[in-house]
């Protein structure tokens, strides 16, 4: 099966920029989507943001204009969640489960703590609250894969200029032990990494300067998957041919039946 992530930076602009006429050629069992930026009704009396042959759903945040996720899915899910249960980021937009009888898939979008230090605060609430939500899907007997924007690049490897971004929200300290937690300790795999271990791997890249034409970018989109996908894993690719956003879609396909 196929899954693609995408975070589009507002799926009207991604549409016409071509992203529903490319994502059809994909043949995704999965999309997951992030960043939105609109409600459900400003898309609903426009068929292209429903693609045929996909069950769509999409989650928006309160705030018009922000955030918000969605998921395509090709089969039916047995459960569709659209929370995760803290009422202050549930409420921008930021979660959306699809269950299987096999396996679920979340599109995710983290908080960006770049643009004040209120903000990077709300990042560090987010990452403490979604760590134990992480730990409660852990021990369902469900395998999960979460896919999305952590807006957190994790190594050195992962970001291009990552000496001087050091002390900058998505490559700091505690961002980047967040991600030792969960991949160390609770014991998530970041699937990208388990079949690609090149560098100037990047799926985000800034639209200043020439961020983009000299490949000046971070890697903060992914696919985490609970350890016993670790073999599921058989191809991945980060798709740059055209651009939709200032992100790249991350595609990865598995071994898997859902």
């Amino acid at each position: 099966m196929r899954i693609i992530t995408v975070n589009v930076n507002g799926i009207r602009a991604a549409a016409r920029k071509g992203f529903f006429e490319w994502l059809h050629k994909q043949k995704a069992d999965v999309v997951c989507v992030q960043e939105t930026k609109a409600q459900i009704h400003q898309l609903e009396n426009n068929p292209i943001f429903f693609p045929t042959d996909y069950h769509c759903y999409y989650v928006d945040a309160i705030k018009k204009g922000y955030s918000g996720v969605a998921v395509y899915s090709k089969q039916k899910p047995v459960k569709v969640v659209c929370q995760y249960g803290d009422g202050e980021f549930d409420s921008e937009g930021r979660y959306l489960e699809v269950q299987f009888k096999h396996l679920a898939v979340v599109s995710l979008y983290a908080p960006s703590g770049s643009s004040s230090d209120e903000r990077q605060q709300a990042k560090f609430r987010f990452m403490d609250s979604f760590m134990q939500h992480l730990k409660t899907l852990k021990r369902r007997r469900k395998e999960y894969i979460i896919c999305g924007d952590l807006n957190i690049a994790h190594k050195n490897i992962d970001l291009k200029n990552w000496r001087g971004n050091k002390k900058n929200s998505g490559f700091l300290p505690e961002e980047r032990a967040w991600l030792d937690t969960l991949f160390n300790q609770v014991g998530y795999l970041d699937i990208f990494r388990e079949i690609n271990q090149e560098e100037d791997q990047f799926t985000w890249w800034s639209n200043r300067g020439q961020a983009w034409a000299n490949n000046v970018g971070w890697r903060i989109d992914y696919h985490i998957a609970t350890p016993k996908l670790k073999s599921t894993a058989t191809q991945q690719s980060i798709y740059k041919t055209q651009r939709f956003s200032d992100h790249a879609p991350l595609i990865i396909d598995y071994d898997l039946s859902i």
